[in-house]
This record gives structure tokens, sequence and C-alpha cells, in this order.
């Protein structure tokens, strides 16, 4: 027992577990601590060290001190047994996280070389290279992932465990412009768009995680909410950076939560316009919610069968679009 504990303390180094969670800090001189405010209480000035040689922390404020499972035990209120479920479930998570870095950096090498890809994302209306750049994105051709991946000592198992292929060695993305789905800083899944006659999408057979690219939106008094990543990056690229995306019109348990983190929070409802009333409907549907839980939800009303990003791509404006927002009905 005691061997296993000190090995998951060494693949879960405290001040990286921290960091994770956007704690931030300081180096103290040259040496082995780092010190910032303590996540266990409030304080305007900083009294909690960490010493990455002996892997512990202690704050000088509220004088609690430990190691890794001390601390998830004092800010997650566990037992010492639940603090070591949770590390558990975090040390999988991250090697998952590692697997799927080292995809999404092949995949974006790949999409520097793929014309096809570059004329795609072109006819979609995205063609700002830092905002590609900024997103992530990459391109998966198919057929090559597997033989890169196993050069780094990834099993087949392995990746099948993750779901990047099926249990007959087929890849999961193939002919597809791919989205990594970030979560406090680790890729948490992968969203692919097919660019040929595929079915348009598809995820990794896991969770999706909260909204997208929440961490740069949060601050946002007023969100627009998009069903599709597609729609998210042509409203970034006119300028409309409190845009984010559930990744269709459901949202999860987290990603409500975390769009009502902010009471009296404005979210425009900019779904598809679509002719059988789908997007309009869960777009009313989950207004009625959102009014229900304190926020303001208002409607954006695009032409009939255009989503954020046909509109542009069709020559739509910022000023075009602002209009919308101008206009989008309330309940």
């Amino acid at each position: 027992m005691h061997k296993d504990l000190e090995q998951l303390k060494q693949q879960l180094p405290l001040l990286e577990y921290l960091q994770r969670r956007q704690w931030t800090a300081r180096q103290v001189g040259d040496g082995d601590e780092f010190v910032g405010l303590c996540p266990l209480h409030f304080e305007t000035r900083p009294s909690f060290f960490v010493n990455v040689r002996k892997n512990v922390f202690y704050c000088h404020g509220c004088h609690r001190g430990g190691d890794l499972i001390r601390f998830v035990e004092l800010s997650e209120r566990l037992s010492f047994r639940e603090s070591l479920a949770r590390l558990d479930l975090d040390r999988a998570a991250g090697d998952d996280a590692a697997v799927l870095a080292r995809t999404v950096a092949f995949f974006q090498l790949q999409l520097q070389r793929c014309s096809e890809a570059a004329h795609y994302l072109e006819k979609r209306g995205l063609h700002h290279a830092d905002l590609i750049t900024e997103l992530g994105l990459g391109y998966a051709p198919g057929g090559n992932l597997r033989r890169h991946l196993a050069d780094y000592g990834y099993s087949f198992e392995r990746l099948a465990q993750i779901g990047l292929i099926n249990p007959h060695g087929r890849e999961a993305f193939c002919r597809r412009v791919i989205f990594p789905c970030v979560q406090e800083g680790q890729v948490i899944n992968l969203y692919g768009r097919s660019i040929g006659a595929a079915f348009p999408h598809r995820l990794l057979p896991r969770a999706k995680g909260g909204l997208f690219a929440w961490d740069s939106v949060s601050a946002f008094s007023s969100v627009i909410l998009v069903e599709g990543l597609f729609d998210l990056a042509v409203l970034w690229q006119a300028g409309f950076r409190n845009a984010t995306c559930a990744i269709g019109t459901h949202l999860t348990p987290a990603q409500w939560s975390q769009l009502c983190d902010q009471p009296g929070r404005i979210v425009h409802l900019a779904f598809d316009q679509d002719a059988n009333q789908a997007g309009q409907q869960a777009a009313r549907l989950l207004a009625r919610r959102l009014q229900s839980a304190g926020l303001k939800a208002r409607i954006v009303h695009l032409p009939p069968g255009q989503d954020p990003n046909t509109y542009f791509a069709a020559g739509a404006t910022a000023s075009d679009f602002l209009h919308c927002i101008d206009r989008a009905e309330s309940l």
C-alpha cells in the first residue's frame, strides 16, 4: 500500500496538480519552493508554499500542510480513501490526455500538409491562420495515426481503450477536420467534422467536457451559445469572442453549471434555423430553462436554413450579425 501511494504521488506531482487547477505561483529565489495564494482559504497576500523536491505544501495563513493526498482531502472535503479514488481518476485522465495531446499535434501537422483540408476550411469561411492555430485545428487523413502513436510506445489496446481505433484497428477519424476539446489545459476529447460523405459529426466515446473554450469566455456577462464548432470559429473570427459551444443543443450538467455560474448573465442562443424547426424548438426550451435559473435568454434569428457558419460563409459581416443580436427575441 505504501509503495502504491508513493508511486501515485510521483505520477501526480503536487505542483503540477495545482497548476492544472489554475493555481498561479512564483518561484522563491532559485530554490525548490513556489508560493502563491492559498487555495484552501481566502487571503490577499500569498502564504501557500509548495516544495517540489519534497512534494509537500504548507500554508502560513491557515497553518495546514501535507502531501497531495492531504491537499485533496482538505480542498474536496473527502476521506482518505475517497481522495485516493479521486486521484486515481485524475491519473487515468492525465494518461489519456497525454495520448490525446500527441494525437492533436500529429493532426495539426497533417493540416499543414493537406491542401484538401485547407480548401475545406476556406469553403467554410475560416481563413485566419492565427485563429486556426489558436483553436488547435488539425486534420485526420486516416490510416497513419496508429503507426505514429506506436512509435511512442502506445499499444493497440491503449488506443482502442481511448477510442482512437476500433477493435478491428480502424481509426476513429478519417478525412475529418479535428477540433481538440480542452479543459483545464488538458485535451479530454476530439471532435471531427467530415469533409467527405461520411456522417458529419464524430466525438470519441468519452465525456465531451464543458463548454468549448470556457476558460476564455467565462468572464463575459453576455455570451453567445451556438450548436457547432464551425459556428464558434467564424464568430471568433468576426470578433465575437464571447461565443461558446456545447457541441449540439443539449447541455450536460457540467455545461449547465458553467453557463449559470454568473447570475443575471445574458445568453444569446444562435442555434441553427432548421427547416424542421429542430434548432428553433431546442432554443426555446433552453431559453425557458435559463430564464427559470435567473439568467436572461435571447433567441437570435438568422435567415431560414442558416446557422452562424453558413451565414458568414454566404457573405454576412460582423455588422449583419450584430444586427441579429440587437433584434434577438426575449421570452
